[in-house]
Order: C-alpha cells, then sequence, then structure tokens
C-alpha cells in the first residue's frame, strides 16, 4: 500500500476529478442558500497579521453553517483505503508526534504546533458545543509524507491520533507543522465521530474536512531548517487556486498564534 504523495496521480490527495464533484455540491448549496436569503457565514477564522489571526464568530443560529465536507485523500488511515489505524490500541492520544503500537517507533521532527478543534452544534448557531463527540486527526509530516503509506514511513504511523470533546467542545492534539508539498495548500485533515466509541469502531463518521494554514505562519515557518522545499512548493499556490479550499475557505482557515522559534498554536471552531 506504499504511494507517495507527490506521485502525479495523487498530487491534490484523490486528484482534481475526484474532488470537483465535492466543490460543485458546495456550490450549489451556497446558491440555494443565497436564493433563500439565508447567509452562510460559519464560526470561521480569518488570516489577519503575521504570526497570528483572529477568529470571526457567528451573531445568529442563522448565520452558522455545517463545516464544509472535503475528501479525506488517499492516505486517511481509517480503513476505507488499506490500513486502518483507529482500531489500533494507543490511537487515542493527544501528543501525536511519534509512531506507537507495532509501528517502528519513530517520531515527526519540525516547528511544534498545537492544533485545538472546538466542535458545536451548527442547528444551535454554534452556540453548544459537542461534548462526548471525537475527532480523528491526521497531516503529513516536515518532508511531506503521510506515515502509513509514503515510500520510507509505512511503518510508521505518527501524525495520527483520536481525541473525545470535553465539556467544552474541544480536543487539542500536540504536533509539528505540516509541509507543503506540490499541489495542495498546507492542511491537516480530520474526521468528526459522534462518539469515541464510533472513532475507534471506525464507523459513522459525521463529517469529514480539512483545516487550511494561513501563508504569513506558512511562511515563517518554511523558513526554518528542514522545511526547505516547501518554500518551493507554497510559492506556486494560493488558497484560492488550491483544489479543495478554491472555493471558500472562510470555516477553514485556522487561527493561529506564537511562533517558529517557540511553536505555534492553530484553533478552528468545527460545526457539525
Amino acid at each position: 500500500m506504499s504511494r507517495r504523495h507527490h506521485d502525479e496521480t495523487h498530487e491534490h490527495d484523490r486528484g482534481l476529478s475526484y474532488d470537483l464533484p465535492v466543490l460543485a455540491r458546495r456550490r450549489m448549496i451556497r446558491l440555494m442558500a443565497g436564493a433563500s436569503l439565508i447567509p452562510l457565514v460559519g464560526c470561521s477564522t480569518d488570516d489577519t497579521s503575521a504570526g497570528s489571526s483572529s477568529p470571526s464568530s457567528a451573531s445568529s443560529p442563522t448565520e452558522c453553517a455545517t463545516i464544509p465536507d472535503e475528501t479525506a485523500g488517499p492516505y486517511p488511515g481509517d480503513g476505507s483505503n488499506g490500513v486502518n489505524v483507529l482500531k489500533e490500541s494507543g490511537v487515542v492520544r493527544s501528543d501525536i508526534t511519534s509512531s506507537f503500537g507495532d509501528s517502528a517507533g519513530g517520531t515527526a521532527e519540525g516547528v511544534p504546533l498545537a492544533i485545538t478543534l472546538t466542535v458545536v452544534d451548527a442547528a444551535s448557531g454554534c452556540d453548544t458545543p459537542k461534548q462526548g463527540a471525537a475527532v480523528y486527526l491526521w497531516h503529513c509530516d516536515r518532508d511531506g509524507n503521510y506515515s502509513l503509506y509514503s515510500e520510507g514511513v509505512t511503518d510508521e504511523n505518527y501524525l495520527r491520533g483520536v481525541q473525545e470533546t470535553d465539556d467544552k467542545g474541544q480536543v487539542t492534539f500536540r504536533s509539528i507543522f505540516p509541509a507543503c508539498y506540490a499541489g495542495r495548500w498546507p492542511h491537516i485533515h480530520f474526521e468528526v465521530y459522534g462518539s469515541l466509541d464510533d472513532a475507534t469502531a471506525a464507523t459513522s463518521i459525521t463529517n469529514t474536512s480539512q483545516l487550511a494554514l494561513p501563508k504569513d505562519v506558512c511562511d515563517a515557518v518554511y523558513a526554518t531548517d528542514g522545511y526547505s522545499q516547501s518554500v518551493q512548493n507554497l510559492g506556486r499556490l494560493s488558497l484560492e487556486t488550491d483544489n479543495i479550499f478554491s472555493d471558500g475557505h472562510d470555516q477553514q482557515l485556522a487561527a493561529v498564534t506564537g511562533s517558529a522559534e517557540k511553536g505555534y498554536t492553530a484553533t478552528l471552531t468545527v460545526p457539525v
């Protein structure tokens, strides 16, 4: 099952032809919402300054939209494309920098990144946290490789983990800043489940989406050692040309604070 993410056939996760139906559905939803005069302004974040960005929140229930559905890509590790890390003992964890269980035991190097997702009920206008839900989160390493799939790291399962949301609807993963690989804006994948039991059984996914990282923060991180290839890749992309985020990224652009020297914290509200 070893695959390289930068193979031309998988340059955009599963490819533009796979993602177009998802994008078309999202555009149709927005058009229908506009015709009904119902604004689709989510509980989102905007990139406003170097090294940090400030979130904007919905002001009423009619302004809260469910997080956009996105492809999980070819490297989910949830059993839908070969390997299934969700059923492995130890997958429920907050620090996802190292591999666990029967893996090779490696640790992903890179600029530290804490990722906090707040899962809320969209039907309540984003005011009610979803306590007891679960989030499975994964992303590529500093070299742009995905554990379990990419050549050289098929025996690793780092940068993957599951957590149950607390009474605030929150989960926080300690990780590293992902690379920018050819053809995709820097991003983090996640799936939301109704419960921890559902997540560890790899069943009943309620939402699949992706988090985007702000350009100013990416520029700062990619200027550090180990990320040199990401500089060139990022220079060929923008959020407006990325095949996932080009139709709108307001709900998926994380608010990020911190520094390349001390590490960053990314936060995103996830209405489901």
